[in-house]
Formats: structure tokens, sequence, C-alpha cells
């Protein structure tokens, strides 16, 4: 599965395999693709240098990328404290009695949240920048929109690709005229924050629009045969998130969670704002059910939703309160159905490449 854009990387497959685990990021990494680490959960500069060291470590020199998430326009001067004193206390009432009509108990005392999405906010995402361009990183990809200009800058400055995710043709030629090196067109299907164009019809809209910059296929896509469907559209690679959830070196916390991700359909998830404030794909559960009540409150505009919820989060997590527990995946979730190693799964890519391209070939009359 080799590309004009994976060969200029050094990678053997071209498949991008975004994943918040250094464990998982350096498992792609080793079975030949591209382990893309994101960052968005790291509130503190020290522990994203630390999971860096450790992914440095164990790639073999081989290369990776990470992810950010930063915002194209600057808000100057605004701390966490500032956006905290903007949740209305109705929410915040929403919240608390959500969780307690579950059953949900409070932290121990003394107890921080461990789930803070303080990555939105963009100080601490240009600390994160600080860090990494101190690692031999290969490729910086942004969740939201371009980065600024002054990022993007940046980044070339230290020979480093910039990518951004994108889920129309506009923000697409958006990223082509910041300057960016690689668009990732993510369809609908997607796990996390999608729009609303499918896969199938998304990457060959976006492949024309910014011809010749280099796209990537993402939202859905969990086969070999998907990969090759979307290199077929125009793509130069695929960009993979929700199948590496379940692979062994993801080493989830939550055997609920597991269990709950495993046993799903591909009809099981919804794109829903409650967790970030923008609507993002995740398993459906009693709290996107919650967060969908027309009697209840609209989730609030990000960053303050992520702000609000982070302890709600952290303590259906803590307690596996199964009703509410849930995480962004994309509908691709029907087929994880088993848990399996990254290079297992990248061997089944690879193998369902191979047979969508003989194929096609024997269609063609070229076998």
């Amino acid at each position: 599965m080799r590309t004009e854009l994976s060969t200029r990387l050094g990678v053997e497959h071209a498949i991008f395999g975004f994943t918040p685990f250094p464990a998982v990021a350096a498992a792609i990494t080793r079975a030949g693709g591209f382990g893309v680490l994101g960052a968005v959960r790291y509130g503190a500069a020290e522990d994203l240098a630390r999971d860096l060291d450790w992914v440095e470590a164990h790639t073999d020199g081989l290369p990776y990328g990470l992810d950010v998430v930063m915002p194209a326009r600057q808000v100057e001067g605004v701390t966490e404290a500032d956006i905290e004193a903007m949740i209305p206390e109705g929410h915040r009432r929403f919240v608390a009695d959500t969780l307690a009509g579950h059953g949900v108990p409070e932290l121990p005392e003394g107890e921080a949240s461990g789930w803070r999405i303080t990555g939105w906010l963009e100080k601490v995402a240009r600390s994160q920048l600080d860090v990494a361009f101190d690692y031999p990183v290969k490729l910086l990809a942004n969740a939201l929109g371009s980065p600024p200009a002054d990022v993007i800058g940046r980044a070339h400055d230290h020979g480093v690709l910039v990518a951004a995710l994108a889920g129309s043709a506009r923000h697409a030629r958006h990223h082509q005229e910041a300057g960016l090196d690689v668009v990732v067109a993510q369809g609908y299907e997607a796990g996390g924050h999608t729009g609303e164009i499918t896969t199938m019809v998304l990457t060959p809209e976006v492949v024309n629009a910014v011809d010749p910059l280099p796209v990537l296929a993402a939202g859905g896509i969990g086969s070999g045969e998907q990969a090759a469907a979307g290199l077929a559209l125009g793509a130069q690679g695929v960009w993979l998130g929700s199948v590496w959830l379940t692979t062994e070196e993801a080493g989830l916390h939550s055997a609920a969670l597991t269990r709950k991700l495993l046993a799903a359909g591909s009809g099981d998830t919804v794109r829903s704002r409650a967790l970030t404030g923008k609507p993002a794909r995740q398993l459906r559960t009693a709290w996107t059910d919650a967060w969908e009540d027309p009697d209840g409150p609209d989730p609030l505009p990000m960053p303050l939703q992520g702000l609000l919820v982070a302890e709600a989060v952290s303590r259906i997590q803590k307690y596996e309160v199964e009703p509410l527990l849930g995480t962004p995946v994309g509908q691709i979730v029907g087929r994880m159905n088993t848990t399996r190693s990254v290079q297992a799964v990248v061997d089944d890519l690879t193998r369902g490449f191979e047979r969508a391209i003989d194929r096609i070939n024997r269609i063609a009359g070229r076998a």
C-alpha cells in the first residue's frame, strides 16, 4: 500500500492511525503504518513529553506524528477559570441530576477529574507544540480547521508536514489556501468530530478540490477493501481511528466499555454535542439520550461543554456506570467484534487490500 505520500514519509503502508494511546501509535508505526498520537488529553506539557519519549523509544527510528486541537482564530488572555465562569448554573444542575438519577458516586475527596480536555485551549495546545518540535515528528495534524499561520510556518521550519481534517470541499480548499500539506477528508461515518457528508461522496470531492495536494480518506474505514476504495477515489492513504480502540495495545481500563464496543453494531452510534459542544460521533448511551431530551438544556459551545462534563465523564468512567458509559467511535464499530493486536489489524488491512486489487484486476481482465 505505497503511495507518493507514504513514500515521502518513509512509510511501508499508507495506513495513518490516529490514537490517544502511545502504545497503539508506536505499534502502528512498527507494523509499517504511520502512528499519530492525539495530544488533546495532555493538560501538562511534561506528560506529553514523557509519552513522546516512550514513543520515540519504541518506534525503532520509524516515522510518527502528532494530532493537536488548535483554533485558527486566537482568543488572547482567556484562562480555564474564565471559561468555567461562563457555564450556566442550570447546566450544572442538569449534569448533577443526570448523574444522581443513575446513582453515580462522587469522586473520592481530593481526587481531581482525570478527564480534562484542556487541550482545546490554545495556550495548552501551544505548550504541546513547544514539546513536539523537540521530537522527530514527521506530521502535525489539526483536528479542527487550519492551525494559525505562525504554527504552520513553525512546523515547516522544522521540516514537519501539516495536515488538517475537512468535512467538505470548501473546508479542504481553505486548508490548501492556508498552506497545508495534507488534507484528511473525514466523512460522516467517522468517530469524533465529523460533518454530514459521507466518505464515499466526500473523498473524490476533496481530491478534486485540492489537487495536487495529497488527501487521506477517513470515516467508516476498517478493512483493506475499504482502504482500496479510498485509494481508488483518489486518496493517497487512509486515516483510521476507531479500529484501534479494541486492540490489545489500547488496553482500555474499563472492561465494561470494551464489552460495549465489541457488542455494538454499526447503528449504535450517534452524532451528539454532549461531549465537547461540537457534533461528535460516539456510542449512543443514556448520557447522549439525556442531552437529546427536548426538556433538557442544549449543549454548550466548545470548550464550555467539555469543561462542564469533565468531572461527570471521570465519574462515569471510574465507576463503570454502563448505561452512561461511552466513547467517541465511528460506525465501523460494527466490525470491531474481537480484541486483536495492532499488527493483526494491519495484516488484515493489507490482506484485504490485496484481495480487492486482485478482484478489480480480474474484472478488468488483467489477472
